[in-house]
């Protein structure tokens, strides 16, 4: 096939053809049936066989995918990666399959879902374009598809998942009925709220940044804490560093001391500044794109977007070593597979991590990828304090709308719902008149839609206001531009909907306005920096912020607190750096009294974050697996339940027989939860223990069978030797002598940890440390297991905190 393709009809014997050719297949559809998913799972099984990469994102528009369709695929094809995209009402109609072949891909496009008619003979208009026609198209698509595969709507399929959707779709259709004539509907279309008029066009205007190219305190602070790094022989690092501190150039000036570089990002714009800013500090080097247009591989700074480069078929196009540096901006989204994928295939000699916001606000989920290396952390408030970023004036604006009322989708607000109580004259008018009574000279809204956004800069515009709206739809020129109109004056106001939430930069903006439900608060953090970029005639920052009471309300605050409120305290207004205003509303503040009263307590909030977690996973998380990834604090586990199988009992999470496990072996879990841990050794010696396996782990052992063990562990990993081998003794055991280390196992964590355990249960006797446990058979499968959960959490909390600290220092 060389030639486009035009398909009316069976294109199911189309994707059967593709589907044995493909290497990779990537299906996006607006829904799917059962009848249409029985008609595609033999092909592929047997891609699956071949080791096909396999990528299916399915809507869940006004519920027309049925649970038994995604039921089948889960069951059929586990090995597929497939998303659910929560549309929270808003239309998702996409249909399109992707195959890239060894030689020739092919995009098909067109208006079959998947649906046994839709494939088969109802009446459909399919393209069919194979790469000798454009390859640039096709890879485009791939590109796009990612980004939607990943984005912040999608959640994975798994039986939580599944079983959340299936009550979902049993709810919607009580409600809306799909009547037999729509079992196989291929096409619903809803249209909520006004049509909107076209946004004035925007000219483009060149008005060039500049930026002295010598580092600022911050950076040079962090370039000196690589320094030491490297002189450490780490090979990772991450740096977090307050938006506005200059993440990028501080990336610029470390790449002078390597040869190959390579930036990865997943939005065009900050690839085109980090460019801009890598050429700024080496103008004499070349630099090029890696992307949808362009791949270009002979540069020495490849800038590449992780949506094309993140393919494996991109991946294979470069050698293991071909970069000395690499540089993952906004590395708190490196925990993507995306990314994953992208960190496992290339071995530089060393990889930098940069962001402003890790996704849990403290470092934990992307830790393990940096080595446990946090070179050094800068929150905005400490920047603030030291003069690196501007003070603010935050002004709390009480908004009355009830969004109480509004359905949640699982992450947001169903925006149809949304759109409906925020698209008002009277909600319009109050925005705009408090924006003027507080209002600066250039201001950026933070919106929920795009809808939202048009709408509002349209109210504005016919006050006079020279503003516009700008999404991620948006052409990159009139984003671009419109950035550019800001900076200069021409306009005043730009409306948006995330897309300044991440590398963008226009250091004269002072004055924020948010307009929208507080979703997540790293977003809400990384938001806020926008406006906190020192620049010339500015002295500080308005903040303008409407509070109702959605979800987050009461917590969002916490942002602003330059210090932990002590356990107890009722204070709303948080503890703001010395030059910042903190103003709130008198109904703003009676509002998040009312919200605190009935706010579950701590024990409800962590068993949320578990839940909500599980449904992400699939199965149950281990105690480490909720420490990197829920939405809570892990310490607070042990603070409200003493062990987290105490937090899993509590919420009914253990079966029977692990309840009998629980309440009859409480006492040795919580005393693996709490021993105290100066140093690690205590939970090195159980892991030696522990890694005999389940049938010998509770046999005695002697200090001299734990040193080997106890040594190799402790020097493998240089984060944990520089921790626990630091000291001037530490130091002289890094090189392995059996008497020496036998001797600091018996006197540290067998002595030590059996003369502090009043019950007995841990015993070091006549030169033997054990465990005096004697559980049966059945007990003893998930003692074992438990007891390496707590082990592997402790282990790993102990050397992030103590990496932190060291960071920090």
């Amino acid at each position: 096939m060389t030639k486009l393709e035009l398909v009316t009809s069976q294109l199911v014997s189309h994707i059967e053809k593709l589907s044995k050719e493909a290497v990779e297949i990537h299906w996006i559809t607006a829904f799917a049936m059962k009848s249409g998913v029985k008609k595609i799972i033999p092909f592929l099984q047997q891609a699956v066989e071949r080791k096909v990469s396999i990528k299916l994102l399915v809507g869940d528009y006004l519920f027309v995918t049925q649970p038994d369709a995604l039921e089948l695929l889960l069951q059929e094809v586990p090995s597929a990666e497939i998303r659910i995209w929560k549309s929270g009402g808003t239309s998702f109609h996409p249909k399109s399959y992707l195959f890239r072949g060894t030689q020739t891909s092919h995009l098909v496009v067109g208006s079959s879902n998947l649906s046994a008619s839709a494939l088969t003979s109802g009446v459909e208009w399919n393209l069919i374009a194979p790469t000798t026609v454009d390859a640039e198209v096709f890879d485009e698509a791939v590109t796009q598809f990612i980004k939607y595969f990943y984005a912040d709507q999608t959640v994975p399929l798994n039986a939580e998942t599944l079983a959340e959707y299936r009550s979902l779709h049993k709810e919607a259709n009580i409600k809306r009925p799909i009547s037999p004539v729509w079992s196989d509907a291929e096409e619903i279309e809803m249209t909520v709220g006004p049509v909107f008029p076209q946004q004035p066009e925007v000219a483009e205007t060149q008005v060039p940044y500049s930026t002295d190219i010598s580092p600022r305190p911050a950076q040079q602070e962090s370039l000196d804490a690589l320094e030491n790094a490297m002189a450490e022989d780490y090979s990772r690092a991450m740096v977090v560093l307050a938006t506005g501190l200059g993440k990028t150039y501080l990336a610029a000036f470390f790449a002078e001391k390597f040869k190959r570089v390579l930036f990865v990002a997943h939005r065009e714009e900050i690839l085109t500044q980090a460019e801009q800013s890598f050429k700024h500090v080496h103008p004499e080097r070349l630099s090029a794109f890696y992307n949808a247009s362009e791949k270009r591989t002979d540069a020495d700074f490849i800038f590449a977007s992780i949506y094309t480069l993140g393919s494996q078929y991109h991946l294979d196009r470069f050698e293991k070593d071909a970069f000395d540096l690499i540089v993952v901006d906004e590395f708190h989204h490196a925990a993507a597979p995306t990314y994953e994928r992208l960190l496992n295939h290339f071995e530089p000699k060393f990889l930098l991590g940069i962001t402003a916001t890790p996704d849990r606000m403290d470092n934990k989920d992307v830790y393990a990828l940096c080595d446990g290396n946090v070179a050094i952390s800068i929150h905005f408030l400490n920047a603030i304090e030291r003069n690196w970023l501007a003070p603010f004036n935050y002004y709390g604006v009480y908004d009355d709308t009830d969004y109480s009322a509004i359905p949640w989708r699982g992450t947001r607000y169903d925006e149809q719902e949304l759109l409906q109580v925020q698209l008002r004259e009277d909600f319009a008018q109050k925005i705009f008149d408090e924006w003027t009574r507080h209002k600066q000279t250039r201001t950026i809204v933070f919106c929920s839609s795009v809808k939202q956004a048009v709408y509002m800069s349209n109210f504005f515009r016919r006050q006079g206001v020279n503003s516009i709206a700008l999404h991620g739809e948006s052409h990159p020129e009139e984003r671009k531009t419109a950035r550019s109109k800001l900076d200069s004056g021409e306009l005043e106001i730009i409306f948006t909907v995330d897309l300044f939430n991440e590398g963008v930069d226009i250091p004269k903006v002072d004055t924020l306005l948010f307009i929208r439900p507080t979703e997540s608060l790293s977003v809400y953090t990384q938001q806020i920096g926008r406006g906190l970029r020192i620049a010339e005639g500015k002295s500080h920052c308005v903040i303008i912020d409407f509070i109702g009471n959605y979800r987050n309300a009461d917590l969002k605050l916490a942002v602003f607190d330059k210090e932990e409120k002590p356990k107890g305290s009722k204070a709303i207004q948080p503890l703001v750096p010395v030059g910042c205003e903190f103003n709130l509303d008198l109904q703003v503040i009676d509002l998040l009294e009312e919200m605190r009263r009935k706010r579950a307590p701590r024990k409800e909030a962590l068993v949320m974050a578990y839940r909500e977690l599980k449904k992400e996973m699939g199965s149950r998380p281990r105690y480490l697996e909720f420490h990197l990834h829920a939405n809570a604090d892990s310490k607070t586990v042990k603070q409200e339940f003493g062990s987290y199988f105490g937090m899993l009992s509590y919420a009914g999470e253990l079966t029977e027989e692990e309840k009998d496990v629980w309440l009859k072996y409480k006492h040795w879990l919580l005393e693996v939860e709490k021993t105290g841990m100066v140093k690690s050794y205590k939970m090195v010696v159980l892991s030696y223990m522990l890694s005999k396996g389940e049938n010998k782990w509770l046999e005695p052992i002697t200090p001299e069978e734990a040193a080997p063990f106890f040594h190799r562990y402790l020097t493998e990993k240089d984060y944990r030797m520089n921790i626990d081998f630091s000291d001037a003794q530490g130091k002289r055991l890094r090189e392995y002598d059996q008497k020496k280390i036998a001797d600091l196992v018996s006197l540290m964590p067998m002595t030590k940890w059996s003369g502090s355990v009043k019950n007995g249960i841990v015993a070091f006797e006549d030169g033997t440390f054990l465990f005096k446990l004697q559980p049966s058979d059945e007990e003893n499968e998930c003692l074992y297991r438990w007891t390496g959960e707590i082990a592997e959490y402790r282990l790993h909390a102990y050397f992030e905190r103590k990496s932190a600290s060291i960071s920090v220092n």
